[in-house]
């Protein structure tokens, strides 16, 4: 018993003269800068449209006879949504066919009496005025024939407009009107429609900002944008800019802008506010660092480099535009920097000496200081 006492002692004493050994440097993983071409993307807050948008009044004054679709639905251009009282102008329809009929008539006594006119002139029977007297009525009636012509095709127009279609695909919206209630004509508002496949997306950039972008937005090709609702995680939906104003707000010195995207599932809706980001400046050679090497002290930023000696130096920088997970920095560091992107937590204090390695290479070592913390604790 003693003899194995006497062993574990002597293990944890061995053990113990390990530990003194002073600690190797802290693996950290750098990226080493280089300057690259990019295209620089800026962020705006944007509101989505319907293309179209229509604010359905009737042609026709009526009493509503039926309300014909589901509020909230998507209808295509020429469905049926209101049905107005049609007997008043089915009636006016069948006044204006009889009034045709008799105008007709009238045209064809007319043209006959001008005939025989005309025959009874070359007999000397009659005078010229009474032959033009009778030429003169013929055109009357034809006259008489084009004006019923017109009232009858006025009266199949009002008859129709009675039904009230869609005049474009969309959703539609609440029914403002209802059974039984008097619409007037252009005046009573039945219901809206907007169209949703495909969107806007409407938003608006400084000057300084169009200036920088007239190189991406200004090229025949407009470029693409990326869009995000509240909600998603993300930018994931792709638009497209196709509009820029022609002037700038002179109150607010903006312009706008507008990106059009694809809606086939309907997750855009009038009205909603986005998130967008657009390409603004094409930088031949920018710095960019991963964003988690970009620390925080109070209003200063600072990134943490690795000089010649293997030591952690803090670098004051000016970050500008992010660029996915990256920053382009404006100023403090240099091509060839080496900066450090991952354990930083291990950098405790400026100057401190460091192991720069790759991800695979920190991540083994990280295992190997776990497994080793294991091992010595009893």
């Amino acid at each position: 018993m003693a003899t194995l006492a006497t062993a574990v002692l002597g293990g944890c004493t061995a053990r113990g003269n390990d530990g003194d050994a002073p600690p190797s440097p802290p693996a950290v993983q750098v990226s080493k800068l280089r300057a690259e071409p990019t295209v620089l993307w800026d962020s705006f807050t944007g509101r989505v449209a319907a293309p179209e948008t229509v604010a359905l009044r009737p042609r026709v004054s009526g009493y509503i006879e039926r309300v014909a679709f589901t509020e909230g639905e998507l209808v295509q251009q020429g469905d049926v949504l209101f049905e107005i009282d049609p007997r008043p102008y089915r009636a006016r329809e069948q006044a204006a066919q009889a009034e045709l009929a008799r105008a007709q008539s009238q045209l064809k006594l007319a043209d006959s009496e001008a005939r025989r006119a005309r025959q009874l002139l070359d007999g000397k029977a009659i005078s010229r005025e009474q032959h033009e007297q009778r030429d003169a009525a013929r055109a009357a009636a034809e006259a008489a024939v084009n004006a019923a012509e017109a009232a009858l095709e006025s009266a199949r127009l009002d008859l129709q407009y009675t039904t009230v279609e869609a005049p474009i695909s969309g959703r539609v919206g609440r029914a403002l009107v209802t059974r039984g209630n008097l619409a007037g004509a252009n005046e009573t508002q039945l219901t809206t429609l907007v169209s949703v496949d495909p969107m806007y997306v409407y938003f608006e950039s400084d000057q300084q900002t169009l200036l920088n972008s007239r190189e991406l937005v200004d090229s025949h090709t407009r470029p693409e944008v990326r869009i995000g609702l509240a909600g998603e995680d993300g930018l994931p939906h792709r638009g497209r800019l196709d509009f820029i104003d022609n002037r700038l707000n002179s109150q607010s010195g903006t312009i706008q802008f507008r990106a059009v995207v694809d809606n086939p599932d309907g997750r855009f809706r009038a009205g909603q506010f986005a998130r967008v980001e657009m390409p603004v400046e094409h930088a031949h050679a920018a710095l960019l660092v991963d964003r988690k090497a970009v620390l925080t002290d109070q209003d200063r930023r600072f990134v943490y480099v690795v000089d010649g000696q293997n030591r952690a130096l803090r670098r004051e920088v000016e970050p500008g535009r992010e660029v996915d997970d990256r920053v382009v920095i404006l100023s403090g560091l240099a091509a060839g920097d080496r900066v450090i992107v991952n354990g930083l937590q291990r950098v405790s204090e400026p100057g401190i000496a460091v192991r720069p390695q790759s991800a695979g290479s920190v991540e083994q070592d990280i295992g190997n200081q776990v497994a080793a913390a294991n091992h010595f604790s009893f």
